[in-house]
């Protein structure tokens, strides 16, 4: 009966279509839920996920939940999630997308995840890295650890998007530093994010953790553009 007060109250509304959910709904409405652009991608070994990577990164596994639109759902999912404070989200794709990478049996062998991270000036002014819930999701179904303190963002940067996928990949990777890198020596690491457009972040962040001897690196995004 609280439950059903607390609803009359504050109603749960779908992220998307914000329609009132129903009891058995949860963060999408149904209609909303069976629209998502699935892609799948964890059944392919040569996906376009990972083909974004090919030459730049070696990578031993690659892949997205969702296709990402402008002006369509997914865009409103992330945005929720990032700006919105509905951490609940990364948490609803983490357990989606964690299920599917255990069930493929491809991801098996994943030791350890590793978000990519905020500069500490980002972090509090937003309160949360928007892929830590998604990533410790991930964590939980691959039976690996979750580390939130080996890759390091130590200086903030704007926003590149007039700037070349090369220029941008060396100004991020100044950004970065490795603390703790025991902890992941001669691992299978699975490096996580929100979104993968040109791959130059994910780029750079790969690159930094390879100077960990050893490690092996697959990526897992919750959507990739198209």
């Amino acid at each position: 009966m609280f439950h059903d007060f607390l609803n009359l109250l504050y109603p749960r509304v779908c992220h998307i279509c914000e329609a009132e959910l129903l009891k058995n709904e949860n963060i999408l409405c149904t209609n909303c839920l069976h629209d998502l652009p699935v892609t799948s991608y964890h059944l392919d070994n040569e996906n376009p996920v990972k083909k974004v990577f090919y030459g730049r990164l070696k990578v031993e596994g690659a892949t997205a939940l969702l296709h990402f639109r402008k002006k369509a759902g997914v865009q409103q999912l992330i945005h929720n999630l990032k700006y919105r404070g509905h951490q609940e989200i990364g948490e609803f794709l983490g357990d989606w997308l964690g299920t599917e990478l255990k069930n493929s049996g491809n991801y098996n062998h994943i030791e350890a995840v590793i978000p990519v991270p905020l500069h500490k000036s980002k972090l509090q002014q937003r309160g949360y890295n928007q892929v830590e819930k998604f990533g410790r999701k991930l964590a939980s179904h691959l039976n690996a650890h979750y580390y939130d303190d080996i890759l390091l963002k130590t200086t903030a940067m704007q926003t590149q998007t007039l700037k070349n996928r090369i220029a941008r990949w060396g100004k991020i990777e100044e950004t970065l530093k490795i603390a703790n890198s025991e902890k992941i020596k001669d691992k299978h690491i699975l490096l996580v994010d929100d979104l993968v457009t040109t791959g130059a972040t994910l780029e750079a962040c790969g690159h930094k953790l390879q100077e960990i001897n050893g490690i092996k690196i697959s990526i897992a995004t919750m959507a990739i553009t198209k």
